[in-house]
């Protein structure tokens, strides 16, 4: 049961992101904008291979040679002429890709990357299974030799340094005395050597930490930021004003010189850049995948205006001051001003990266967030896909449930987003002391309502929430944010705002706790037991509101153990519907106070205790968790592919190009993604991958002097 979650069905669903209506819209030169922005998102992406594993770039390589060559139709009739059965081409990859056109065109390269790849691919090492690092895991934000400790030394020396962690890796090598030495080398297209003086340049150099030796460096990714820069140049000749010029620059100017402060600029231009007809960020944004919880993933999206769902999210922030005064923490536990932010409902074009978000509240620096404010977007045809539900696929559900957890998924979800990234990752405020002494709270009149005493802790210059909070901070935040959708979607204001009243109304709100308990039993796929952790963010976050609902007690939540029709080990949620107000609220409503009030005060030791204590996954009764996994795994959906359009420049003119939702199609779309520099692509990603090898070599296996 273990290895069940790492086996993916042939038949895995695919969809296709469809925004051809709101493209068709753009003018010509927003479409020409809308296309260079899309360019450096993708080129940028290319970075988050190097960010994941040793192996994913060369497996990329791999693959865009092998596609390159063939298409998936004309591969698939090549294997069945060279005498496999059409099983042998779904399961017999070495075979399929050795007997390729590539393979007979180049039969030393793709020999050579399958030896470097395939093995790991398919690898189910304890180690290599999940992001972790040391002996606990795989990262390359790190080397192989680093543990939590050097993670936590190499925090406290950035802090000391007023360094952001988003952009950086850490690299350690051992001296032939066997003493530790840390780089931290910063993204950019410069290198260490240049000549242009910089803000950054003073910052390249040797430091002393504690007895231990630092080196700051940059170059990281080089060639690939160096293409996201040409056209985030080019995107300037289309900018649709100056706050929009003003922050390419800025990211140029970050990109290039490995520059955390300059994105921010570029940021604060973003913020300022209101109600866009094109909407796009990108940078070293999402910290979700660094195991310490402070690097940031390479992410970039660009998307177009929905005006009738923006029109709702336009109301809600008119909303927002009042609706921010009914959450259960004092007023002094929230920004001192709100800053009313941008909140638009878009269709994306492109998003590169890990993963497709239905929502995102940025940017993530917590400077920012406090005092200049932030924008909310919900991703309109992204949560189209995740709306589409096959009733004969719902688990876990009563079959009373089934049909008005389909008819009311998708507007509840519409509703969860909207509290969840306007008011839950945009309210709460960080009590800081700056690098004067300078308070930003009242420290005699300022009472903790958790303790009924003066404030004991809070933030220091140079500490941030991701820096303090390091390992559980975005799972934690993700849980906050839920938890306040949650409980403010129980107010008739909100859901008048989504045209809701009445029965309607309340099936909303039913269905969206609903929605909440049944992740939370679906999000035990996403926790590793051998090493005791969890491995996705959100999911972490459900399952912690899916025990703290189920403490409430008085039969508002169970999960019960039953067996499927089909004889094999099944379970049913069930949310009594009359108790939502009465034990619900009360529940989330002590629990939200004290995540804020643990955030707001940076009382890590106390946050880290109340949050890991909910996540903690045991087989104590009655609900056998550990138990349970094995049947959510047993069980479990996998997850759909999405099929993402591409944008082609002909002549002065943007064309829109579309791919079938297939697995073909997701192939077709890649492929032509690089159409000219493909080769030249899966050279840069290799070369990149093989100059830092030796970092990722088991500790074991390490030579004396190297990592």
């Amino acid at each position: 049961m273990a290895d069940a979650q790492y086996i993916l069905p042939n038949d895995i669903g695919v969809s296709s992101l469809d925004c051809r209506e709101a493209f068709r819209l753009l003018s010509p030169t927003e479409r020409l904008y809308a296309h260079h922005l899309s360019r450096a998102a993708w080129y940028g992406g290319l970075a988050v291979l190097l960010q994941t594993s040793p192996e994913a770039p060369y497996i990329y390589a791999l693959l865009s040679r092998l596609f390159r060559a063939q298409d998936p139709d004309q591969l698939r009739q090549h294997a069945l002429a060279e005498g496999l059965t059409e099983e042998e081409y779904q399961e017999k990859l070495e075979r399929v890709i050795l007997g390729s056109k590539a393979a007979q065109q180049n039969p030393a390269e793709v020999r050579s990357l399958w030896q470097t790849c395939g093995e790991l691919m398919f690898s189910l090492e304890p180690r290599l299974r999940h992001l972790g690092l040391g002996k606990e895991g795989i990262t390359t934000y790190f080397s192989g030799n680093c543990t939590m400790e050097d993670a936590k030394l190499a925090q406290d020396f950035l802090d000391s340094q007023n360094l952001s962690a988003y952009n950086t890796r850490l690299f350690k090598d051992v001296d032939q005395d066997g003493k530790p030495r840390y780089e931290v080398r910063l993204a950019s297209v410069l290198g260490t050597e240049s000549a242009l003086h910089s803000e950054m340049t003073s910052r390249l150099k040797s430091y002393e930490f504690h007895g231990n030796h630092f080196q700051v460096t940059r170059g990281d990714y080089a060639p690939i930021l160096q293409k996201v820069v040409e056209h985030l140049e080019r995107a300037k000749a289309y900018a649709a004003n100056s706050r929009q010029e003003q922050m390419l620059a800025q990211y140029i100017e970050s990109f290039t010189q490995g520059s955390i402060e300059a994105h921010k600029r570029g940021s604060r231009f973003w913020i300022q850049d209101k109600g866009p007809i094109v909407e796009s960020y990108i940078g070293f944004i999402e910290s979700y995948r660094d195991p310490f919880g402070s690097r940031g993933e390479f992410e970039g999206f660009v998307a177009m205006v929905n005006k009738a769902m923006s029109a709702k999210f336009e109301c809600l922030v008119a909303s927002a001051e009042q609706l921010l005064k009914e959450l259960p923490w004092p007023p002094a536990f929230e920004k001192d001003k709100f800053l009313s932010p941008d909140f638009t409902s878009l269709d994306v074009l492109t998003f590169s990266g890990s993963g497709i978000p239905a929502g995102i509240n940025i940017p993530n620096y917590d400077d920012l967030r406090q005092t200049e404010g932030f924008k909310n977007v919900s991703l309109g045809n992204v949560l189209a896909v995740a709306y589409a539900t096959q009733r004969e696929k719902l688990t876990f559900l009563e079959e009373d449930d089934k049909d008005l957890y389909i008819r009311w998924k998708g507007p509840s979800f519409d509703v969860q987003v909207g509290l969840h990234e306007l008011l839950g990752h945009g309210s709460g405020k960080l009590f800081v002391q700056d690098e004067k002494g300078a308070f930003n709270f009242d420290q005699e009149t300022v009472i903790n309502p958790e303790t009924g005493e003066q404030i004991q802790s809070w933030y220091r210059s140079g500490e941030t929430w991701d820096s303090k909070f390091s390992t559980i901070a975005s799972s934690y935040e993700e849980c906050r944010a839920e938890s306040v959708g949650l409980y403010l979607c129980l107010n008739p204001q909100v859901l008048e705002i989504f045209g809701f009243e009445g029965a309607d109304a309340e099936d909303v709100i039913y269905v969206n706790w609903l929605n909440m308990v049944r992740a939370g039993l679906l999000a035990l796929e996403f926790y590793t037991p051998e090493v005791s952790s969890w491995r996705q963010a959100h999911m972490q976050a459900r399952f912690v509101i899916l025990r703290v609902l189920l403490e409430a007690g008085e039969g508002l939540v169970t999960v019960t153990p039953t067996t499927g029709t089909d004889g094999r080990p099944d379970a049913r949620v069930r949310l009594d519907r009359n108790k939502i107000r009465s034990v619900g609220k009360p529940a989330l409503e002590r629990f939200l106070r004290r995540l804020q009030v643990l955030k707001s005060t940076g009382d890590v030791a106390r946050g880290r205790a109340l949050y890991e204590g909910y996540a903690a996954v045991t087989d104590a009764p009655p609900e056998c968790f550990l138990t349970l996994r094995d049947t959510v795994l047993l069980r479990k959906e996998s997850r759909k592919l999405i099929v993402q359009p591409n944008t082609r420049l002909e002549g002065s003119e943007v064309q829109l190009l579309e791919y079938e939702a297939s697995a073909a199609g997701l192939i077709q779309s890649f492929s032509e993604r690089f159409p000219e520099d493909g080769p030249e692509l899966e050279e840069i990603l290799t070369q990149l991958a093989t100059a830092d090898a030796r970092f990722w070599k088991c500790p074991s296996e390490a030579p004396s002097g190297q990592a």
